[in-house]
């Protein structure tokens, strides 16, 4: 909920002077658009269907008008949580679910790469933040960076494919802060 409130400042979350946010909201802003005005006519509906039963009818306006902020919220998060590309390092992210740090000195390569993970068969190592069911940029990794989940779980991956609307900006601003040495040419 800090997110809509963000959102509605315009404002963004982490990103500093210096840093470049890359936006990956983009591709899931249909569906979640169309998941609120359908929440929006079924509470419509509901409250006529409920006018006689007034503790079931608030009972319900409060469950569906929580669900309504609660589908823009997710929305807010992924546009006032981008990725970011800085001196530091990459930061991906996935609103406030996700939040991994990657240093730049730890990547080998970076490349456009569009793909259409199978949730159902996770690669070893690979850390995947899919945003409407496709990944577009490749981070390859000299060691291995620690992913913690939001209920904590823990994974070492070597490999980050995330999401961004603007696949091609995103990997030349990573590719510009890298040492010669680690930028990738087949990208």
């Amino acid at each position: 909920m800090v997110s809509l409130g963000l959102w509605v400042a315009r404002r963004t979350n982490g990103v500093g002077d210096g840093d470049i946010a890359v936006g990956y909201a983009r591709a899931q802003a249909p569906t979640a658009y169309g998941l609120v005005f359908v929440f929006v006519v079924e509470t419509v509906g509901v409250s006529f269907m409920l006018a006689d039963y007034p503790v079931v009818h608030l009972v319900m306006l409060l469950l569906d008008l929580y669900t309504v902020f609660l589908v823009l919220g997710l929305q807010a998060a992924a546009v006032t949580r981008p990725h970011v590309v800085g001196p530091a390092g990459l930061r991906v992210r996935r609103g406030a679910r996700l939040d991994l740090w990657i240093p730049l000195e730890r990547i080998v390569s970076v490349r456009h790469d569009l793909r259409f993970p199978d949730a159902n068969q996770p690669e070893d190592g690979v850390l995947e933040v899919a945003v409407a069911s496709q990944t577009s940029v490749t981070v390859e990794l000299a060691r291995p960076v620690t992913s913690v989940s939001l209920l904590g779980r823990r994974a070492e991956v070597h490999t980050v494919r995330f999401h961004a609307d603007e696949p091609q900006a995103a990997v030349a601003a990573i590719k510009k802060l890298l040492p010669p040495r680690s930028v990738d040419v087949h990208g």
